[in-house]
């Protein structure tokens, strides 16, 4: 009898043990974000309410939790002009480096997957919900690619709808972009800004540099 109660405590010990490892683990890892986008310069204009007060320009925060199965992503707009509708992606690359300022020459956005449509209602606000795989894992993949090469779009960003929205800023309606359900939206609204010591977008919640992505999935 004693040493089964011994081999019982033993083992209640390592279960314990194990536990308190997971977390441990689980404490030291970011499972929450918030983040703000960035209007991109040349548009703001035609995206602000108040283009003519720079005490209320136009924003957008960004709320990620990550979930054991999926994560859950809230966006709120403010400030917006009135009734305008937008097409939000995550995208591989942002077109503004840490700093907020246009990158030159303009990378490509890389690889997007199309998330949600935003509409800023009558008084220029808005919100926004999804739910799907985002934080520090959220990738596409062409398997007719040789080899098949993952990629993480980590960034958030969100594209006029109607070209001529942004016809205003000097934006060539008869060259829309791809950004909506149509292919032919406007240009770049707002948009993440990379991490100025990884260069990774906010979605990566766990920079790790010995992971391909850079992040810690």
């Amino acid at each position: 009898m004693p040493k089964l109660i011994l081999a019982v405590g033993t083992a209640a010990l390592v279960v314990l043990a194990a536990v308190a490892a997971v977390a441990a683990h689980g404490a030291s890892s970011t499972t929450t974000a918030s983040f703000n986008l960035t209007p991109n310069p040349k548009f703001v204009r035609c995206l602000a309410k108040f283009p003519d007060d720079p005490s209320r320009p136009p924003t957008a925060k960004v709320t990620v939790v990550k979930g054991n199965l999926n994560d859950h992503l809230t966006l709120h707009v403010d400030n917006i002009k009135p009734n305008l509708a937008f097409d939000l992606f995550t995208v591989q690359r942002s077109a503004l480096d840490a700093g907020g300022k246009p990158i030159i020459p303009a990378p490509s956005f890389g690889l997007a997957w199309y998330q949600s449509d935003v509409q800023a209602n009558a008084n220029g606000s808005g919100d926004v919900s999804i739910q799907t795989i985002l934080a520090d894992q959220i990738f596409g993949v062409n398997l007719d690619q040789t080899p098949p090469n993952p990629i993480n779009t980590f960034h958030v960003g969100f594209w006029f709808n109607n070209p001529d929205d942004a016809k205003a800023c000097g934006f060539d309606p008869t060259k829309p972009t791809p950004f909506n359900g149509e292919h032919r939206a406007g240009p770049l609204a707002m948009i993440s800004v990379p991490n100025g010591k990884t260069g990774l977008g906010p979605l990566c919640l766990n920079p790790d540099a010995s992971q391909p992505s850079g992040c810690n999935p």
